[in-house]
């Protein structure tokens, strides 16, 4: 019978007659019968005789590389219970531990998000472990605690060691993950002390430390400084990359200065430096916020024919800039053109365009788009269902929003807040404050939390419904809940106050709105209802009075704010005044606090009123507004407002 190789190794197996004769088979079948023990007994992670008593081999016994490969599997599993067992052990029998062990460790606690576990393990490496730290060490931990967002841990524990008993000096990689810590701070200026110091520390900055840096600067809108250390970056030899570019550009286009980004970007090709898919959707995105759509999608083209491939992000910042330009049809004409090219569009892309359609008006071409997606077998998500339900909330069709609402549900997906608010909202935009209430406690079932817009919502609704009272329950119970009012909770409420009379009531939560953050200050819309109320009042001068607060806060009046004070001059004076000269004060008013648009727009009211300014506000006023490229469009502005 011949000899194949696996009757050889049969008849090597048969010659074991007892395991345990070696070491490695003993292990796995004592390995084999302990997984049928009860889980509750506490062995050993790994078994005496794998391994034998041997000579020393320098610092390490034989067995040492079986320690650090357990300790490796162990800390990428994050087994740290089995793992520190490993350890104990290799004290007992006095092993030497290597810093790569620890470094492994430390990676585990970050990717387990256990920051405290691995300072406290960097703590004990010296006097437990008699294992010696190094700066490649201190710089994983240091690593783990930025990345968990403990920015000012991450700055005592960098003094603590750089500034303590240890020997450890900071490297280039050192100072960039705590300048980075810094500029997540907001301490620009103490990240650029810490940046100066590194050459008496005898390290010199990397393209690394320059982007973050700069990256810190421009999110503190001190662009004209990070271009100053690209200057700098160059002179002193290092080179920058695209990703230094890509930092400067996005702070360019965030301020609107695209005459810039035009000659950084011709900079960077002189550089050697080629344009990525970063550099050219953070300029798209730069151009869609100026409102330039048509040299987005020009530079869009230029992108193609570059080679760079586009992404979602492109086509998305694309397709929501059109939307917001009120151009939702141009955008879904590119979102069929791209899929044309074999791309296609996700949730966000869809729920963009068919909220964009439906405030637009145009609810038949968002269905057809809803139909559209599902025959693409694009599963609609929450984001999707959420913006069909609000825009047929919208257009009235409560029925339609409900029974999407139901098919959501039954598809498996939880609506949000955003879905039970604009059904809510739809409810009481039609009369129907009961149906909106039971909503809002079928939405509590859920277990669907409540946020800022809800809260917003219902109050609004029932201050709309005249449901004072039960308003200021729902206001009580958000303030409970430590939820902060938004704009238009504030604004509804004092709008409620006032519509019971209790307008002392409403300036009493307008002086608490003024001290809120500005997300939360008052806009015109709540100086209109406090000025209305005023004016009913008859308390004519303490309606003037808000309206220089007004002016003083940086809010500008609009049509409602000059048709509430003509209808007051008309009607509540004796004798009743036309108007003109309390416009025309404003206009000057406005000018004197350099705010020309405000202006402008007040004697788009006079004239549209047949309420011509005087020739003196005229000659103010004029030369501001008839520079380059803004005469024709004031004009048009003005005859539109006349005939349209």
């Amino acid at each position: 019978m011949p000899i194949t190789k696996s009757s050889l190794n049969l008849q090597k197996l048969s010659l074991i007659r007892n395991p345990c004769e070696f070491p490695y088979f003993c292990w796995f079948f004592s390995f084999r019968s302990k997984t049928t023990r009860t889980q509750y007994e506490s062995d050993a992670p790994i078994p005496e005789q794998i391994f034998k008593s041997a000579a020393q081999m320098g610092s390490y016994k034989s067995g040492d590389s079986t320690f650090y490969s357990l300790i490796e599997n162990y800390a990428n599993s994050c087994d740290f219970r089995t793992l520190f067992q490993v350890f104990d052990r290799m004290k007992r029998e006095r092993r030497v531990f290597k810093e790569k062990n620890f470094i492994l460790v430390f990676r585990a606690y970050g990717k387990a998000h256990l920051p405290e576990k691995a300072i406290d393990l960097f703590g004990r490496m010296v006097d437990e472990f008699q294992c010696r730290r190094t700066v490649r060490s201190f710089n994983s931990v240091l690593n783990v605690v930025i990345q968990e967002g403990l920015f000012h841990r991450a700055l005592e524990f960098y003094d603590c060691v750089v500034g303590g008993k240890t020997s450890i000096s900071p490297n280039v990689l050192s100072f960039n993950l705590i300048i980075k810590a810094i500029c997540k701070l907001g301490l620009v200026d103490r990240a650029i002390e810490v940046f100066r110091e590194m050459p008496a520390q005898k390290c010199e900055p990397d393209v690394f430390t320059y982007c973050t840096l700069m990256d810190g600067l421009c999110k503190e809108d001190r662009i004209d400084e990070a271009l100053l250390l690209l200057d700098e970056m160059q002179i002193e030899g290092c080179f920058p990359s695209s990703v230094t570019f890509n930092v400067l550009i996005n702070g360019l286009c965030k301020k609107g200065d695209m005459a810039r980004v035009t000659k950084l970007v011709d900079n960077m090709f002189l550089k050697g430096c080629v344009p990525n898919e970063v550099t050219y959707n953070t300029i798209i995105n730069g151009l869609c916020l100026k409102g330039k759509l048509d040299k987005a999608v020009s530079l869009l083209e230029r992108m193609v024919a570059s080679k760079c491939v586009p992404n979602d992000v492109t086509y998305g910042t694309l397709i929501n800039g059109l939307v917001k330009q009120g151009r939702s049809v141009d955008g879904v004409c590119l979102l069929s053109s791209l899929e044309e090219r074999g791309h296609h569009g996700n949730e966000h892309v869809y729920s963009a365009l068919v909220s964009g359609l439906f405030k637009e008006g145009k609810s038949e071409e968002a269905m057809g788009l809803w139909k559209k997606m599902l025959e693409k077998g694009c599963q609609p998500n929450v984001v999707v269902y959420s913006a069909l339900t609000d825009g047929l909330c919208r257009e009235g069709k409560l029925d339609e929003a409900k029974e999407i609402l139901c098919e959501m549900v039954n598809k498996g997906c939880t609506p949000n807040a955003f879905t039970y608010s604009s059904l809510i909202k739809g409810f009481f935009k039609m009369g129907n404050s009961q149906k909106a209430i039971q909503l809002w406690k079928e939405m509590a079932k859920n277990n669907c939390m409540p946020n800022e817009i809800c809260y917003s919502v219902l109050i609004n609704g029932l201050c709309e419904d005249g449901k004072l009272s039960e308003a200021l329950m729902v206001w009580t119970h958000m303030l409970g809940r430590g939820l902060r009012p938004d704009i238009v909770a504030y604004s509804s409420m004092i709008h409620g106050l006032c519509n019971a009379g209790s307008v002392e009531l409403g300036l009493k939560l307008f002086n608490e709105m003024l001290c809120q953050e500005s997300d939360s200050q008052p806009d015109v819309v709540t100086y209109n209802i406090l000025l209305r109320a005023l004016c009913k009042q008859n308390s004519i001068s303490r309606a003037i009075d808000l309206l220089n607060s007004m002016l003083d806060q940086g809010c500008d009046p609009d049509l409602v704010t000059c048709n509430i004070f003509l209808r007051t001059l008309s009607e509540k004076l004796n004798p009743p005044q036309d108007g003109r000269e309390f416009l025309d004060e404003l206009v000057v008013r406005l000018h004197k606090r350099q705010r020309i648009v405000g202006a402008a727009k007040i004697i788009e009211v006079m004239l549209q009123k047949f309420l011509p300014p005087k020739a003196s506000t005229w000659e103010r006023v004029i030369p501001e507004l008839c520079k380059p490229k803004k005469v024709r469009a004031i004009i048009d502005g003005c005859w539109n407002s006349l005939f349209f």
